[in-house]
């Protein structure tokens, strides 16, 4: 009697699983792991080659020296060589590279992967290379340049089919910057870019507002929906560029505007409301980052913008002279009508803020996230929770971090709990809820 060595045989169940599940099994494997798959069977090797498989993928270097992840350079290149033609989702990730060796071996190798890919490729999709900070010291000029000439030619080559490009934070020069945003625009001076991530794109410093260049650029994105930025960028002649280009098509602006950035600018409410006109689905989503001064705010949320959602985060500063208050009480309600989120990350100890929080939810009937760390009375929360199943609010996600002057919380974490057996109902079927409290000395 003959016995069969067939190895779909011998893996029994195995064998008889339709494509569709194989892959789905094979989509947790790493690249090794694949490779011994492929070589189990034919039919596990015709579903190891299928498409599916490696249209998406994340590329990882460690910025640290180690021996036991050097194989990471030459597997991107081995992917682009054997699988690059069927890369749709592409992301580089290269975090805070130690030493100006390890940049210059991050270079090379993306020099010869955007080369390989470039020329096997021709449906990439969506490409992101995420905190280069290529300011830094460790990035010396000639590497830098040469890393930028090789992705200058390769989004030259791509950017017909390139629908979202995510570069953030790669702070660069105000030229370089420039140069990379034009290598995405093709010969009919338009881009395909739907979705355009440029936060922290450029160094910091840099008043990208004051260039009539920028404006000029992003009048070829005509088919943005979403586009995430910093406010030195923001200026009227980007308002009126984005009114005429893409009006139709933009949803979203995401707009970050930190301390060390230039945020000094006026830009008129007209503009804004002008854009707000013509976009009629349009958001604003602002995350200031030590941007706290009332004045400065004031400034820069002129009531005519169409703000979803508001993040003011890491403001850990002692000036006796600041106040949370103002901005409360008398400018975030300007958006009563359209806020839906907000998120507050302050050290308020000089004041409490309890009451104008409470009459800030009421005030704003769409907003329904609240993340909240600062110095609150337990009060608060109870009142919160009071306002939502009396139906005065109606918010579905509350996080709230309770800064306390001390380290023993016992009897702050009793009084929680007792609010949590008491509003039980509520908080398990209709919210997302998260409230601790935390010793900030």
């Amino acid at each position: 009697m003959e016995i069969s060595h067939d190895p779909c045989t011998d893996t029994g169940n195995w064998s008889e699983l339709p494509e569709v599940s194989l892959r789905q099994v094979f989509r947790w494997l790493g690249d090794q792991d694949r490779v011994r798959a492929a070589l189990v069977c034919k039919c596990w090797n015709h579903v190891m080659h299928s498409p599916a498989l490696w249209r998406s993928r994340t590329f990882t270097f460690c910025g640290r020296p180690s021996k036991y992840r050097r194989a990471e350079y030459e597997s991107a290149i081995w992917y682009a060589k054997k699988f690059g033609r069927y890369l749709v989702n592409c992301e580089i990730k290269f975090m805070n590279p130690y030493n100006s060796l390890l940049t210059r071996r991050f270079q090379i190798t993306m020099r010869s992967f955007l080369a390989r890919l470039g020329n096997e490729n021709n449906r990439l999709k969506s490409f992101t290379i995420q905190h280069l900070e290529l300011d830094r010291l460790v990035w010396s000029s000639s590497v830098r340049n040469a890393f930028l000439k090789s992705l200058n030619f390769f989004l030259r080559r791509e950017c017909r089919h390139l629908q979202s490009f995510n570069l953030r934070g790669a702070r660069l020069s105000m030229e370089q910057g420039f140069s990379i945003l034009n290598s995405l625009i093709h010969q009919r001076n338009r881009s395909s870019i739907s979705e355009l991530n440029i936060e922290d794109f450029f160094s910091h410093h840099l008043a990208i507002y004051a260039s009539p260049t920028f404006p000029k650029i992003i009048r070829s994105f005509c088919n943005l929906t979403n586009i995430s930025i910093n406010y030195n960028c923001i200026s009227d002649d980007l308002l009126d560029t984005l009114c005429e280009s893409c009006s139709q098509t933009l949803r979203t602006m995401n707009i970050k505007c930190h301390i060390h950035d230039p945020h000094n600018q006026v830009v008129w409410g007209l503009s804004w409301s002008k854009l707000a006109k013509r976009a009629t689905n349009l958001k604003v989503n602002f995350y200031f980052e030590l941007v706290m001064k009332n004045d400065r705010l004031t400034r820069i949320l002129v009531p005519e913008i169409p703000v979803r959602s508001l993040n003011f985060r890491s403001c850990y500063f002692s000036d006796p002279d600041w106040t949370m208050k103002p901005t409360l009480t008398d400018l975030i309600p300007h958006y009563k009508n359209t806020l839906q989120k907000l998120t507050l990350e302050f050290n308020n100890s000089h004041e409490r803020i309890d009451d104008e929080l409470l009459q800030l939810v009421l005030t704003c009937e769409r907003l329904h996230y609240m993340k909240i760390w600062a110095f609150l009375g337990m009060k608060f929360i109870e009142t919160m929770l009071q306002y939502r199943q009396e139906g005065k609010s109606n918010f579905r996600t509350l996080k709230v971090r309770i800064y306390m002057h001390k380290y023993e919380t016992n009897e702050e974490d009793k009084l929680l709990r007792n609010l949590y057996i008491k509003y039980r109902d509520l908080i398990d079927t209709e919210l997302n809820y998260f409230v601790i409290t935390y010793p900030l000395m």
